[in-house]
């Protein structure tokens, strides 16, 4: 057989070779580190068998793939082998890996808790001891379902009954130990290549995500190839609790959310007042890069998203609205608008275009309402009601390398404003369901990877993740403690103003269709809300702080300079409040600075004497005198909007 290695060389290898014996080719150490293989794309174990002429590359323990197969290992099964020594009656269900780790779902026949994990990791640490070869045989559909019909594994049952195949059922044993799992695979040859690992906690899930069926017990964990790097990993995730913007949220009395309307926010005075600082700031940016500011309808007509097409592609996620219309003979069916851009388009066809209106730029605060499943929301990341900081430009196919520069240039100076220094640029093509035709993505396409090369911008490309009318730039935030967030987008429509009929008057005198691009900066304001909220760990700038100053005083004798101060600062339009209650400063400065207050000005006699204030900044534990005129003017520029 004739090997073709990812560098492009090849090798002669007898047919019924193994990966194993690929891997050994080359090298004694490649053979040690080996752990799967990849045959023309499709990963398999490093003992399978390879049958012909293919393109392969050896998987190896210290490579990304390596390692989600040794979590996949470690999930499918050591934990899963470790319930069923612990539980015997246990039931398996599925065990997947996922972002830095892996779970298991498990049907319990009594209720376990977080106090069961130590005894769960030390039972897999027995486990991985014995260094146990993984073995994997093959079964019929007819065979696999009896191999677990025996064991009274009836979530296995049900995954090989559901299945289309019937043969090649790959079950998978531990050297002569009596568990087995049925898995795709692949795993890792032997259970000494596992490396550092500790399960993070317990949940609810449902069987197959649907409420109708019966709860099952998830154990999550995380897993990677050295104690070092799980260390890192675990202290990053405790920096991230610490930071979570829902925690956040109940120290800084921002908002809240009740059953009576999930997934929609009650925003307090003090999260309100961040909105506001935020929306005003964007709203000045766009209005210097020529946007125009437009308004539309929260309800609209289901013809205008069968026309768009949205109905057909994005029905299931929409609010649907019956109204009974005054001497109708038939209810009116409406929708909530879950984004805006029809109605954008609507106003554009709003008279005669001609080239020379071209680019023309909208902007709107979108208000959108979509369904998200109540599992898949999480606090002012994930919600069903959100505004957008939403734009449309419609232009012409010559001018997308120049509205492309200008937005990034937008989009930079806004991110760095907010604290965000960097930034990664993701190139989405084409969905497997979407409208147009190849010929449109096509143009599509090409148009921005030529205004991004010609920008000179490092980017990579995400393979059918574009948005069903057309391709996207997104735009991945890194926040403060290396976390990422895709926030901007910019997306080339050529379909849209086709299936809206938006034209304008070219310059030869005839119709043409203008491109419209969908972009967005922030994305929501509750959302990145949520990400400045941890980026900064509660801790704003000034300019957008809630509450941006407060004065306590030491004893109530110093009640009138306290009052004196206020005003100075309320006429410079700083948000200030003040502390008089009869409480210890020590009190009173904790109790702010857990607000998470940018500035404490303490006022006891002597500063009332002197006309000085003591002031405290976030975060430090010292206090500073300063001249009452000179601190009011420092305070007064720092908190102005950039």
């Amino acid at each position: 057989m004739n090997i073709t290695l990812p560098d492009g060389s090849t090798r002669e290898l007898s047919e019924g070779s193994s990966g194993y014996d690929l891997a050994l080719s080359i090298g004694k150490g490649l053979a040690k580190a080996a752990v799967a293989i990849s045959i023309d794309g499709k990963q398999q174990d490093i003992h399978d068998s390879i049958t012909q002429d293919s393109s392969v590359s050896i998987i190896t323990i210290d490579s990304s793939e390596g390692l989600e197969i040794m979590r996949h290992t470690l999930t499918a099964q050591v934990l899963a082998r470790a319930v069923k020594n612990l539980y015997p009656d246990a039931k398996l269900a599925i065990g997947p890996t996922i972002n830095d780790g892996f779970y298991y779902d498990f049907l319990f026949n009594k209720a376990i808790s977080s106090d069961d994990i130590p005894k769960i990791e030390n039972e897999m640490r027995n486990i991985i001891k014995s260094g146990d070869p993984i073995n994997k045989s093959f079964r019929s559909q007819k065979e696999a379902v009896k191999l677990f019909k025996d064991r009274k594994e009836d979530y296995k049952i049900e995954i090989i009954q559901d299945s289309d195949q019937k043969e090649d059922f790959q079950i998978y044993q531990q050297g002569d130990s009596d568990f087995i799992d049925l898995c795709k695979g692949p795993h890792l040859p032997n259970l000494s290549l596992i490396g550092s690992f500790k399960l993070t906690k317990i949940a609810g899930a449902y069987w197959r995500g649907d409420s109708k069926n019966e709860m099952l017990t998830r154990i999550y964990g995380t897993a990677w190839n050295t104690e070092k790097e799980l260390n890192t990993y675990l202290e990053a995730i405790e920096e991230a609790e610490k930071r979570d913007h829902r925690k956040l949220a109940k120290e800084m009395d921002l908002f809240h959310f009740q059953e009576e309307a999930p997934g929609m926010v009650f925003w307090h005075p003090n999260g309100w007042t961040i909105y506001r600082e935020l929306k005003s700031y964007i709203r000045d940016r766009l209005m210097k890069s020529n946007y125009q500011e437009i308004n539309t309808p929260q309800v609209v007509d289901r013809k205008l998203w069968e026309a768009s097409g949205h109905w057909d592609k994005y029905r299931e996620n929409m609010f649907i609205a019956e109204i009974d219309e005054e001497h109708a003979n038939e209810k009116r069916v409406n929708a909530l608008k879950p984004m805006n851009c029809p109605c954008h388009v609507q106003i554009y066809n709003q008279g005669i275009k001609s080239y020379r209106d071209l680019p023309l730029r909208y902007a709107e605060f979108g208000s959108c309402h979509r369904y998200e499943a109540s599992g898949t929301m999480h606090g002012l990341m994930r919600v069903r009601g959100f505004t957008q900081d939403d734009g449309h430009i419609f232009c012409t196919e010559s001018q997308i390398e120049k509205e492309t520069a200008l937005f990034i240039e937008l989009l930079s100076g806004i991110y760095k404003d907010l604290g965000f220094d960097n930034f990664s640029i993701k190139l989405s093509t084409r969905p497997e369901i979407r409208v147009g035709s190849d010929e449109v993505w096509d143009k599509a396409e090409e148009s921005l990877k030529n205004a991004i090369n010609k920008l000179d911008l490092p980017y990579t490309i995400d393979e059918g993740d574009g948005a069903f009318y057309g391709p996207k730039l997104d735009f991945v935030l890194t926040d403060a403690i290396g976390r990422e967030w895709q926030c901007g987008t910019f997306q080339a429509d050529f379909n849209l103003p086709d299936r809206l009929d938006a034209e304008y008057i070219g310059e030869d005198g005839s119709k043409h269709r203008p491109v419209m691009i969908h972009r967005a900066i922030l994305g929501s304001f509750e959302r990145f809300i949520g990400v400045l909220i941890e980026n900064y760990s509660g801790r704003l700038p000034l300019w957008m702080a809630p509450c941006q100053v407060v004065i306590s005083s030491i004893v109530s004798d110093v009640d009138s300079y306290v009052d004196e101060v206020e005003e100075l600062l309320s006429n410079k339009g700083i948000r200030v409040l003040t502390d008089k209650r009869n409480e210890k400063i020590s009190y009173k400065v904790r109790e702010h600075s857990t607000a998470k207050v940018p500035v404490i000005m303490v006022i006891g006699k002597k500063e009332a004497e002197e006309r000085t204030i003591s002031v405290r900044r976030l975060g430090s534990d010292k206090n500073t005198s300063y001249d009452l005129d000179k601190i009011i003017d420092e305070i007064s520029l720092e908190s102005q909007r950039p």
